[in-house]
């Protein structure tokens, strides 16, 4: 299976990009091959103009070439997987960018679905589970990604994989506690691409 990772975090620093690492290493694993989308290194511009605006009296529109290209990139991809931060309850802006314009009108709804078989999400909450699922943002995420966006695509295989606790919430000296929850965090990332 090809999958195309979809990347939203300004830093290659990131533990979001330490995530892909481990990530991708469990899908080469499993005998997959995949292509990073990295929206920020590849200067994605998350704006919508006119031209990649939806036009639903012409489901045969010409985007524009940035989006044309991003739609190949998709065709030529069994399956999807994203990898990004949780930053005020949802996606990066960057990634909202990337829905508005990339899965549009005639090729992700309305004539035409989404051309992968499935989805996966990671997302990584700065907060921990407790505080997270408190005011049951967990389930926000996961009916807004998997249903609002891959069920109305047409993906029925999408799961959201929450990392939380991604800045460390333990007490002041506990860093090897800091560190093994660290390395959890990684080696679900790269189960998560190794059973993909």
């Amino acid at each position: 299976m090809k999958i195309l990772v979809v990347v939203a975090h300004p830093r290659t620093d990131s533990l979001t990009s330490s995530m892909t690492k481990r990530f991708t290493e469990g899908l080469i694993e499993a005998g997959h091959e995949y292509e990073i989308a990295d929206l920020y290194a590849e200067g994605f511009n998350p704006l919508l103009y006119p031209q990649d605006e939806p036009d639903w009296n012409n489901p045969s529109k010409a985007y524009s070439d940035e989006v044309l290209r991003e739609m190949d990139r998709i065709r030529a991809s069994d399956a999807l997987a994203f990898i990004f931060p949780i930053w005020w309850y949802s996606v990066p802006a960057i990634l909202k960018g990337y829905f508005a314009r990339v899965w549009n009108y005639g090729f992700a709804y309305g004539p035409a679905k989404l051309p992968v078989q499935k989805i996966r999400w990671i997302a990584l909450v700065g907060e921990t589970q407790a505080k997270f699922e408190k005011r049951e943002y967990h389930l926000l995420v996961q009916q807004h990604l998997n249903v609002g966006l891959a069920g109305y695509t047409g993906v029925q295989d999408s799961n959201v994989h929450f990392m939380y606790n991604t800045i460390g919430e333990f007490a002041e000296g506990q860093q090897e506690k800091n560190e093994a929850h660290f390395a959890a965090l990684l080696n679900e990332a790269y189960r998560i691409g190794h059973t993909f």
